[in-house]
């Protein structure tokens, strides 16, 4: 049975890996593009969806997302990145069940949905980010984390790990992996770190752990000091310094051996990059997040130039408060101009390729997804080109510097998820569910005060 066309028509179509198309035509059958290319040449098909003056391009990846934390949107703000953790740890830990967490993932993802995000990379230490995932119909790696930075707790820790997975193996599908995550070095061990880089290779699942991500962690891991040095020696755990850096730190325990998603990066030096790109590491890159918490920016236009595989991230409500890939670039790209003095740092057209093949190729998909191309995964955001007023020179610099979300088409893998920026699957209860959460927390917040406002 021949699998039905549809053709997607816009006034610009975005390839990525070729130039932009005027009044361009991509055809999906079934979950594969079949064609991109003008619309005077494109091939018939069952169904014409005119989208008018949008711009079409490859559905955005997301490299780097907390899903389950999306109801912690403006619960953390203004404290120090110390303060941030514990609070966050705490308030978690005491207030959201596996309810709360699903319906905060659920949240997420119809965010990043609507926002013409097709693909997610999450990590978290629930399953809700997973079922939400699978549940909504996008396309993502779950990264499941795992913590422990006492040597003693390995063994505990990893089998707790190694059943959550399995279960959540059970569950994948086609569209949804699962990857493990051992967390930072201030909340994993070195030994912890080395058992779970070697189970990843043995397992054949993806990795990503936080790393080089400021100031706080540098300290610990080279010099043995600063907050979270203090913290563990209060819970009885002996602290030393542990490396040259904290990528050396991965380094030294076989993480990078296992050709890791680095989350963050920000601190990574000359060696470092260097060290990432024998290993064959990838980045995601969180350039809000990072300005947010005040950690610095991080040297992408180096490791860019070093050939490591870089997406954009926007990390988790908690840390960003949106979801906005495209805004994410832009932030980049002005970041980078900032910090070496570059009028030509990271063009429009590069932050574009970030925001998709990029990503892709940062999560290991890159033959499959991240371009519009004859036999590629039919994942497809559509953006309305209204909001950029006044002529269109650069049809990039308009969608990058100009455009707004959210997305007038989400396609995921050929089965269209938003339509005029709502979500097609709609739960009308979720919003108002996640807010009951949110009170809970706010409640908490109230009840605790040295427990939000103390180390």
């Amino acid at each position: 049975m021949t699998a039905r066309r549809t053709r997607y028509h816009a006034r610009w179509v975005l390839p990525i890996a070729t130039p932009p198309i005027e009044d361009g035509t991509v055809v999906v059958e079934g979950d594969r593009i079949a064609y991109v290319g003008p619309r005077a040449s494109a091939p018939a098909g069952d169904a014409d969806d005119d989208l008018g003056n949008a711009v079409l391009m490859p559905g955005l990846v997301n490299a780097h997302t907390h899903l389950e934390l999306t109801v912690m949107r403006g619960f953390l703000e203004e404290l120090a990145f110390f303060d941030w953790v514990r609070t966050l740890t705490r308030a978690r830990r005491q207030v959201l069940d596996e309810a709360a967490l699903l319906d905060s993932a659920r949240l997420g993802v119809v965010e990043g949905l609507c926002a013409g995000v097709t693909t997610f990379a999450d990590t978290g230490d629930s399953s809700g980010p997973f079922d939400a995932l699978r549940e909504l119909g996008a396309r993502g790696v779950a990264f499941r984390e795992v913590f422990g930075p006492d040597g003693a707790q390995v063994d505990e820790s990893m089998a707790g790990l190694r059943a959550k997975v399995v279960a959540m193996r059970a569950l994948e599908t086609p569209l949804v992996r699962v990857g493990v995550s051992p967390h930072a070095p201030y909340s994993v061990s070195d030994a912890l770190f080395a058992a779970v880089a070697a189970y990843a290779v043995a397992e054949g699942l993806p990795i990503a752990v936080h790393i080089a991500e400021g100031e706080d962690e540098s300290a610990l891991v080279e010099r043995g000091q600063g907050p979270f040095a203090d913290f563990l020696r209060s819970r009885g755990v002996e602290v030393e310094p542990r490396a040259r850096s904290p990528i050396t730190l991965l380094e030294r325990c076989g993480v990078l051996a296992a050709g890791p998603l680095l989350i963050h990066a920000v601190r990574a030096d000359a060696p470092d990059i260097a060290t990432m790109v024998r290993h064959r590491c990838s980045v995601a890159h969180c350039p809000a997040s990072n300005a947010k918490l005040a950690h610095g920016i991080a040297p992408l236009l180096e490791m860019l130039d070093a050939g490591l595989d870089v997406g954009l991230g926007s990390d988790s409500m908690a840390s960003n408060n949106r979801m906005d890939i495209v805004g994410e670039g832009r932030l980049a790209s002005l970041q980078q101009r900032t910090r070496t003095g570059r009028v030509d740092a990271l063009p429009a057209s590069q932050v574009l390729d970030l925001a998709t093949r990029g990503g892709a190729r940062a999560l290991g998909l890159g033959d499959t997804l991240g371009v519009l191309a004859e036999g590629y995964q039919a994942d497809l955001a559509a953006f309305d080109l209204e909001a950029a007023t006044g002529p269109v020179h650069d049809i990039a610099a308009a969608v990058v510097h100009a455009g707004r979300t959210p997305a007038r088409r989400t396609v995921v893998a050929g089965c269209l998820r938003v339509r005029d920026g709502t979500i097609l699957h709609d739960d009308p209860a979720l919003a108002q569910r996640v807010q009951q959460h949110a009170d809970v927390l706010g409640r908490w917040r109230r009840d605790n005060p040295t427990e939000y406002n103390s180390p």
